[in-house]
């Protein structure tokens, strides 16, 4: 399994970015996907994260409002819509897919099977 993220790049204080991430390569379920970030110097974080069956998400507590998760089932895509961005923002997000777990807790990193590489967001003030 593949994960394929990008959307990332640098922008200012108050705008906004879209994350995408698709999936792919052999045949999986896929049961949850999620949104991780890791800043400099700081461990990973979840973000945000959305159950395949049902489309519902959980974002972490920082996120208020700002961003939304939302997935294209054909694509076996999911977006990450950032908005009112912060320099705090600033990351290296990576998205993930739990295959093997029917009801995974989607903020545990370990719940996750495949992980992206990685697309760096920046913020400056």
């Amino acid at each position: 399994v593949q994960l394929q993220a990008s959307g990332g790049g640098e922008v200012q204080a108050g705008g906004s970015l879209r994350l995408s991430c698709a999936a792919s390569g052999g045949t999986f379920s896929t049961n949850a996907m999620g949104w991780f970030r890791q800043a400099p110097g700081k461990e990973r974080e979840f973000v945000a994260g959305i159950r395949w069956s049902s489309g519902s998400t959980i974002y972490a507590d920082f996120v208020k409002g700002r961003l939304t998760m939302s997935r294209d089932n054909a694509k076996n895509t999911v977006y990450l819509q950032m908005s009112s961005l912060k320099p705090e923002d600033t990351a290296v997000y990576y998205c993930a897919v739990a295959t093997t777990r029917w009801f995974p807790v989607l903020a545990a990193p370990t719940s996750y099977d495949y992980w992206g590489q990685g697309t760096l967001v920046t913020v400056s003030s």
